[in-house]
């Protein structure tokens, strides 16, 4: 089987420790290497190890099992070349898709987004972890998971060792450098985060606010109608994507934003989208019943002529309905 991995991205690359940017599929560049088939699910608890290759030449890309910083479940990621750079992978699948590769047919249809994403965001949890002891000790003694052992390749990514300092203290002991979580340093690494895509969403004019289409992302107010509030928040989804509640949460403070109560209606309950990395499913159908629409209802009183009208004999009228009806031919004798 063919796997396409696409130099793009349907969403922006807030993950990147540089500049947040957008990619376009139209101007995307791609490469193909042979792999085994895969199966239906992308999760990578249920990746076969042909794609997890932990054998291959170092400058080769290659597939790893890393701990979500999320979920703190396994997702699939890709380290490239030297493990110089951490790759996150998406997958946009839908029924019935296929590709056309040379003269055959490959019935997996799934379209691989590949995006840059900033190493720190991983290696995050595992400091924080270890600052619970308030002791300032090696990272690659602090980067360690028996579940995941490719974690330690994580500090062989660009810069890794070097913007620690965004999120720990520092201390160095002749040649070596011990490190100790820090929250406020992270909260004001996390919040320049949150400053530089809401930068890049203005410039690229993305829609944001609980008046966007999700479908088209047309927009339905004009930029003027927004509110510096609205983009902060859009950002601060953007980058909760990659952070664990706790600490989406104390980010929510650290920008001075309230936390909402109940989000606000912006369409009927059973029209809203589902979102998730599935592809989104079509509305929930409105031609569906209430169930109070079968609800045995009490007679209405009937009307004066209503009641004279019940009080003549019928007998040998015939109803209106006989007028409408086909005649039926006698048979011939």
């Amino acid at each position: 089987m063919h796997l396409f991995l696409f130099w793009a991205g349907y969403s922006l690359s807030v993950t990147d420790y540089r500049r947040p940017k957008v990619y376009s599929l139209c101007g995307s560049r791609f490469y193909q290497t042979k792999k085994k088939r895969w199966r239906d699910n992308l999760d990578a608890t249920n990746r076969p190890d042909s794609v997890i290759d932990t054998q291959k030449h170092d400058s080769d890309p290659a597939f790893v099992r890393l701990r979500n910083p999320s979920t703190d479940a396994a997702s699939l990621y890709m380290l490239g070349s030297g493990d110089v750079q951490l790759f996150e992978v998406k997958a946009f699948d839908e029924d019935f898709h296929s590709w056309f590769v040379g003269q055959t047919v490959q019935r997996d249809g799934r379209l691989l987004f590949v995006t840059p994403m900033d190493p720190l965001y991983l290696i995050l949890p595992y400091l924080i972890k270890s600052g619970r002891e308030g002791k300032f000790q090696p990272v690659d003694q602090v980067v360690m998971d028996e579940e995941f052992p490719a974690c330690s390749r994580l500090l062989s990514c660009t810069r890794s060792l070097t913007s620690l300092h965004h999120i720990t203290e520092e201390k160095e002991v002749g040649k070596l450098k011990f490190h100790r979580y820090s929250q406020e340093k992270t909260m004001d690494w996390l919040k320049k985060k949150v400053e530089r895509t809401v930068i890049v969403l203005k410039k690229r004019n993305i829609s944001v606010g609980e008046r966007v289409k999700s479908t088209t992302y047309i927009r339905v107010k004009s930029e003027s109608d927004y509110h510096e509030e609205d983009y902060l928040r859009y950002a601060h989804g953007l980058i909760s994507e990659y952070i664990s509640e706790d600490l989406s949460k104390a980010l929510l403070k650290h920008l001075q934003l309230p936390e909402l109560t109940s989000p606000k209606e912006t369409e009927p309950p059973t029209k809203k989208r589902k979102l998730s990395d599935n592809p989104v499913e079509a509305g929930e159908d409105y031609t569906k019943f209430n169930s109070a629409d079968f609800v045995r209802k009490p007679p209405k009183k009937m009307t004066a002529a209503q009641k004279s009208l019940a009080k003549v004999d019928k007998s040998g009228m015939k109803p209106m309905s006989s007028f409408f009806s086909p005649k039926v031919k006698s048979e011939k004798k």
